[in-house]
């Protein structure tokens, strides 16, 4: 019986296979990895959703989203919440964003 032992292959081939496989692996990796990072991005600001113009950004202050909780929940209404958000920013009450 013959065995394909030292028939044109030598330790290169092996060296080569090997790294030929791993390199493989790595790229299916990459390819999912690239694959999720693009699909799991569907806002602009790295996956929340951006502000609503007049309320606080998702990195603002915790006054500033407690209030902007409230005035969500019907607590308070337009004039309290921006004259209170005008009091936050210390901005005169007139000068806060409708």
């Amino acid at each position: 019986m013959m065995f394909w032992y030292h028939h044109g292959m030598g330790g290169w081939a092996w060296f080569a296979m090997t790294f030929g496989m791993i390199l493989f692996w790595v790229l299916i990796i990459i390819a999912v990895v690239l694959l999720l990072r693009a699909f799991g991005r569907s806002h602009p600001a790295g996956g929340r959703p951006p502000a609503a113009p007049g309320w606080p950004e998702p990195g603002s202050s915790s006054a500033e989203r407690i209030l902007a909780e409230r005035y969500a929940r019907g607590e308070i209404d337009d004039d309290e919440y921006h004259r209170r958000l005008a009091t936050l920013r210390g901005t005169p009450p007139g000068s806060a964003e409708p």
